[in-house]
């Protein structure tokens, strides 16, 4: 096999933007892709529609990825939002922004968007290799000279650039071959887990309330040693737990305190109001309804699938009367209002999970460059690196700009 200036392992977000910038700095590029086709994880972002970015502030959008965001600050310095949406219309595809500033293709379907980057790639005339898993990287004398194949082929480069992703959905491909490659080259992966995952339940009742959305609520994960709390949002019931974007975003957040002991988020149907204040609206509403049971009042703030399992924990029996519910039940009741209990597990499988936590530590990469700092040659862009953050666009943001700056800086240093 031939040989190249810069070879790209992977071709998801960050690999195909990698070797797109490095071809536009006239470098021979070759972009090897285990899968039959590029860009299969990418294609079910966003339930298939592609949340590639989001509007908000560098700020703000630093702040997504917790301590970590420091980290990217050169990328987005880079190539930011503004810069992939001029990408990406200047390439042909028409996107929009929706609310919270996700930005999606017009056509909502991620599909777009990857045959916008597989179009641009033949453009750029990058040599694409599908259905060639790469087996290990090359090095001789503490640099990289290429990567061999699983076929036992092998191609040389001055420079490598591993995008191999995360480990989950692994029937995309994301099976964990990078971090296994960055071990062996001598770089620390940590410890893996998953991101933005559905939660399993200690209740079975959550199997009563599969499918059912709430809305408008805030939630509170409690280990007794230290809670995190959401903005207010939609949680989503499954037939093993919770799910739905205020669980996700927080889900990472979980498996930590999980690791401290038992976890219980605690759900507030009413966050605008406080506990005095429900319970003060629930005595005057009482005495106003007193004949109407309490199952039918309740409508007024609960889903009807959740009132029988709501009562219950409060030990109020539903078809009492609105003026029969004594002080105490009725302080019961704005309680669980406020902080209804639901025992946390587990984590689904990180299989399971939309992003992967952990990875190539950021303390053995070069931000300015994303150039490994313990093996000249080699880069790390997107998952593979120990990133992420909530949903919203901010992670496929991260890898286009990491993905831009290792190709980039690949490039000039040929």
């Amino acid at each position: 096999m031939s040989g190249y200036k810069i070879i790209v392992v992977g071709g998801g977000p960050a690999g195909m933007m990698a070797a797109i910038r490095a071809a536009e700095y006239g470098a021979e590029v070759a972009l090897f892709e285990k899968n039959a086709s590029l860009g299969r994880k990418l294609g079910l972002t966003g339930k298939g529609r592609c949340n590639l970015t989001n509007t908000c502030l560098l700020p703000d959008f630093l702040e997504k990825f917790g301590k970590e965001g420091q980290f990217l600050r050169n990328a987005f310095g880079k190539f930011f939002a503004p810069e992939l949406m001029r990408f990406f219309e200047h390439s042909g595809l028409e996107l929009k922004a929706e609310r919270q500033g996700r930005v999606f293709p017009a056509s909502d379907s991620s599909k777009s968007i990857v045959d916008c980057l597989k179009k641009v790639l033949v453009q750029r005339g990058v040599d694409i290799y599908l259905s060639s898993p790469v087996k290990k990287i090359i090095t001789e004398n503490g640099r990289v000279r290429g990567v061999e194949l699983a076929s036992g082929d092998e191609a040389s480069a001055q420079k490598v650039i591993l995008s191999t992703g995360g480990i989950s959905y692994p029937e995309t491909g994301s099976t964990g071959d990078g971090f296994r490659m960055a071990k062996e080259s001598g770089h620390d992966t940590g410890v893996l887990y998953p991101g933005l995952v559905p939660l399993e339940t200690e209740e079975n009742f959550v199997k009563e309330l599969q499918g059912l959305a709430l809305k408008n609520v805030r939630i509170v994960f409690d280990s007794g040693k230290k809670k995190i709390g959401s903005g207010i949002g939609e949680i989503l019931f499954t037939h093993f737990g919770v799910s739905g974007p205020l669980v996700l975003d927080l889900s990472a957040q979980v498996v930590e305190l999980l690791s401290m002991g038992r976890v219980v988020m605690q759900i507030d149907f009413k966050p605008a109001l406080s506990r005095e204040e429900i319970e003060d609206k629930l005595c005057k509403e009482f005495q106003k309804k007193g004949s109407l049971q309490i199952k039918n009042y309740a409508k007024e703030f609960l889903p009807q699938r959740f009132i029988d399992i709501f009562l219950l924990k409060a030990g109020v029996a539903p078809e009492k009367r609105c003026h029969q519910v004594s002080s105490a039940e009725r302080k019961n009741i704005a309680a669980l209002l406020k902080a209804f209990p639901v025992g946390i597990k587990r984590p689904r499988p990180i299989s399971e999970a939309m992003v992967t936590c952990g990875g190539v530590s950021l303390k053995e990469v070069d931000p300015r460059t994303m150039e490994s700092k313990k093996l000249s040659g080699l880069y790390f862009c997107g998952e593979i690196l120990d990133i992420a953050a909530s949903s919203g666009g901010f992670n496929l943001q991260a890898a286009f700009s990491t993905g831009y700056l290792a190709g980039e800086s690949a490039a000039l240093s040929c």
